[in-house]
């Protein structure tokens, strides 16, 4: 989109803690002296931050070496002019890759460092996800710079939120809120799970974003939670105060994020979180396992006389999408109960079965049927987010340790700031 190389800074961290070191090397090369941020076109604000900010970061901070630190400084400076809005909240515009195609992305120009703002003064909105999950990159940005960083959550502590849960679309002029879908899927998933890391990632010293994600997730199990008929707990959308019953690939990082979460509650909130985070992750792996090719759809429904399983033909596809192992990992490291890593072994057969193909691994368009036809795409967070969780699945714990490293939606590793931390 626009930057070059999103592969290889994507996957600069993981070469490097699986000790692929000539591959890293040679990436490190590249970004030396081959990334190009002087490029025409426009990038999405959301995707540049996750990816290569975030890549770049945690490179830097895995290793030490400088040239990954200044350019990920470099690359932040140019997104800086698209805060320029009312609210300081950056606009959306059209086309991500972690949203539902149809859907936006903030763009920016990486060239001319204008943002985009597509006629946001009168209908456009930005998405929660987008403009909520750039905490942990920006704090270790201004750290790094020494520039401060900007204040997006004021707004939305202000803004009235409706029975508690926070809407998937904002307006960047008003600060309020441009309609009332919820979804802790597409488009809200990674706002609520930087909370949550925006505290662990200060040393537990941010108590703001501890109490928004605690009263976030507190209207989620009171408005959201549900049980099928068949005993899967799962997480629904809300729409206006009705309820829609699918879970998309992209809520199965949940599991991962309540269980994180759960680890500092007292006693009977603990208790109950780590049951939910388990029972979450549970229904997702049925996803999988309900699926001939034990790998799970894009979404799945709870209807009449079907359960996680996708019931439309668009959601049967599966692109490389890693949240089901991110959520096997979190509950590996959490509880050691050796299921996490049975499912975890699963899926690799599944990706090495289905998926691998001459050049590397691609997505599949239809997961029920057993001679699924290649989309031809390999995502760069196969890279980044797919194949770390799993090998991280099969460490010892102490490889990037979740005392030490708080992972930012693209599973890049940013160390928890601790005062004895050395990159």
């Amino acid at each position: 989109g626009g930057l070059r190389g999103a592969t290889v800074i994507d996957a600069l961290d993981t070469l490097y803690i699986m000790e692929l070191e000539e591959e890293f090397q040679e990436a490190k090369k590249w970004v030396e002296k081959s990334f190009d941020l002087n490029v025409n076109g426009e990038a999405s604000l959301f995707e540049v931050n996750i990816r290569y900010i975030g890549g770049l970061l945690a490179a830097y901070y895995l290793t030490g070496e400088e040239v990954f630190k200044s350019k990920a400084l470099e690359l932040g400076e140019k997104l800086l002019p698209a805060f320029n809005t009312p609210t300081g909240i950056p606009p959306s515009c059209r086309g991500s890759a972690r949203a539902p195609p149809a859907l936006n992305a903030s763009l920016f120009s990486p060239c001319s460092g204008m943002s985009w703002s597509w006629g946001w003064a009168s209908a456009g909105s930005s998405i929660l996800a987008e403009f909520g999950t750039l905490h942990l990159e920006f704090l270790h940005l201004s750290q790094l710079s020494g520039n401060p960083v900007m204040n997006i959550r004021r707004v939305l502590n202000r803004v009235e939120k409706p029975q508690g849960l926070y809407p998937n679309f904002l307006s960047p002029v008003t600060g309020s809120w441009v309609q009332h879908h919820v979804s802790i899927g597409g488009l809200g998933d990674s706002f609520y799970e930087y909370l949550i890391k925006s505290w662990l990632m200060s040393d537990k010293k941010d108590s703001e974003a501890k109490k928004m994600y605690d009263d976030a997730l507190e209207a989620i199990e009171k408005h959201l939670v549900k049980k099928s008929a068949g005993g899967l707990t799962y997480i629904a959308e809300w729409r206006g105060g009705i309820l829609d019953h699918k879970m998309g690939h992209l809520a199965c990082f949940s599991g991962g994020m309540i269980a994180l979460g759960a680890e500092h509650g007292g006693d009977e909130r603990r208790q109950r979180h780590m049951e939910l985070a388990a029972e979450i992750t549970n229904t997702c792996h049925e996803s999988y396992t309900r699926s001939d090719t034990k790998l799970g759809p894009e979404a799945f429904r709870f209807d009449a006389g079907s359960e996680a399983m996708a019931t439309r033909l668009s959601e049967r596809y599966y692109i490389l999408r890693p949240e089901v192992v991110e959520s096997y990992m979190y509950l590996w490291r959490l509880t050691h109960d050796p299921k996490y890593r049975h499912w975890g072994w699963e899926v690799v057969k599944a990706l090495e079965k289905h998926c691998r193909v001459e050049a590397g691994f691609s997505g599949i368009r239809d997961v029920y049927t057993t001679t699924p036809s290649h989309d031809n795409m390999q995502q760069s967070f196969f890279l980044a987010e797919t194949l770390k969780y799993l090998y991280l699945l099969f460490c010892e714990d102490d490889v990037l340790s979740l005392e030490d490293w708080v992972f930012n939606t693209e599973a890049h590793p940013l160390p928890i700031n601790h005062t004895d931390f050395k990159a």
